[in-house]
């Protein structure tokens, strides 16, 4: 993470060059805290004077204000004629210029800023290839792709597990699971997990696998009574012929009903594209 960041603020320096006067406009008055409403998760954050503080509440959200001194709240830190704030995301850097003006009786003043395409210019930094609202994009509509048929399959426990859809998309593998409880009994859901192993395996030897870690997911875990879909994002993989991707659904305990699904690399290969 450090050294991503490292890297955005070496790439601020050149891709910005050509703003000069031409940043947007956001006034800052005494008592006023402003929003700055980012389409993605902010990686950096540059804020050029100490007259201003600011953090991130969420992921996507920068809240600035006037900085008190060390007299207290009621006393600013004095400020230059203006500032400049830089915003970086996934894929996209912006900046705006920030002018400090005094409060008026009757004066509105724009309290949230949101981070447009024509405040903006594409950042590429090694690591990231979509961003995860685009992710999400290509998520949902993975939800509405008519159902491929003999993917993988299972049952147990009352418990149908399917393997509805794999597509790819550039660097990235789609996989849309769903299951499917056909007891009266909820299934409390521990955990969903990917794991690389052996397609058969020898009692006497040693089981050798690893897990893989979505890149991103598109909806929570959570416990279902009668059907529970998502879909899950990775970075391109590759396995060899006589291993298989094991998808285990999991319950808390006690019950501890277990559910496991076999992708073969040849299905991984036919996947559709999105």
């Amino acid at each position: 993470m450090k050294s991503r960041i490292l890297l955005v603020a070496v790439l601020l320096a050149t891709a910005m060059t050509s703003y000069g006067q031409k940043l947007p406009v956001v006034l800052l008055p005494e008592l006023a805290t402003i929003h700055f409403l980012s389409p993605e998760p902010i990686q950096y954050v540059d804020i050029s004077t100490k007259s201003i503080a600011g953090d991130l509440p969420l992921k996507n959200v920068l809240r600035i204000k006037r900085a008190p001194d060390s007299a207290g709240k009621k006393s600013f830190v004095v400020e230059p004629s203006d500032a400049v704030i830089t915003i970086a995301g996934e894929k996209f850097i912006a900046q705006y210029r920030v002018v400090f003006v005094a409060d008026q009786a009757g004066r509105e003043f724009q309290t949230e800023v949101e981070v447009l395409p024509e405040h903006s210019r594409p950042l590429e930094v090694p690591g990231i290839s979509l961003s995860q609202n685009q992710l999400r994009t290509y998520a949902t509509q993975m939800l509405f792709k008519k159902k491929q048929n003999d993917i993988a399959h299972a049952k147990a426990y009352g418990i149908a597990g399917n393997v509805n859809n794999l597509a790819t998309l550039g660097d990235y593998i789609f996989v849309d699971v769903a299951f499917l409880n056909t007891t009266n009994l909820r299934y409390d859901t521990e955990e969903v997990r990917f794991k690389v192993e052996d397609e058969k395996i020898n009692k006497a030897s040693t089981v050798q696998s690893f897990e893989l870690k979505p890149e991103f997911v598109l909806f929570g875990q959570h416990s279902f009574r009668r059907k529970y879909q998502n879909i899950y994002v990775f970075r391109k993989f590759t396995f060899p012929g006589h291993k298989v991707l094991k998808i285990e659904l999991s319950e808390k305990q006690v019950s501890g009903r277990v559910i496991s699904l076999k992708l073969k690399y040849k299905d991984v290969l036919e996947a559709d594209t999105l």
